[in-house]
């Protein structure tokens, strides 16, 4: 894996600041793991809410899941002062999602001023292993905020 350069010395505390202030992230109750230059990695507990029939995680929360994690590495790259929406990702469920938690790993492809491509891996985590069981690649536009 590459390594990446963090323009911002506080990246770690913008980024998980900015995603956890979401209305999404609150309801979804993730917390973060570990968080790199270009790298993230958001844990989601198993939850009833979160599930379909016989407790697999929906599809749409590992999409969810897949989406703030790679947009959180793209993030850990951007300057100072600026902040990323997501434009597309496609999400490819390789697997029923199902145990403790899931584990969202999100890495940068390839940076840029205006656009980073990211990619993000879902892991099904039992007690004693995990299963790959959604993969994910995710364009962020970087735009820079207004007030600073």
């Amino acid at each position: 894996m590459r390594a990446w350069q963090a323009a911002n010395p506080d990246f770690e505390a913008v980024v998980t600041g900015a995603v956890l202030s979401m209305p999404a992230a609150r309801h979804l109750g993730f917390t973060f793991g570990r968080v790199a230059p270009g790298e993230a990695e958001i844990i989601q507990p198993h939850r009833a809410e979160l599930t379909q029939h016989d407790g697999f995680f929906q599809g749409g929360v590992l999409g969810s899941l897949a989406d703030f994690a790679a947009g959180s590495a793209a993030g850990t790259l951007l300057q100072p002062g600026w902040a990323n929406m997501t434009i597309d990702y496609t999400v490819k469920i390789l697997a029923p999602a199902k145990g403790p938690k899931v584990v969202a790993r999100g890495r940068v492809i390839k940076p840029g001023v205006l656009i980073t491509i990211a990619a993000a891996d879902v892991f099904s985590v039992g007690h004693e292993d995990e299963t790959l069981c959604a993969t994910a690649l995710v364009t962020m536009r970087n735009v820079k905020l207004v007030n600073s």
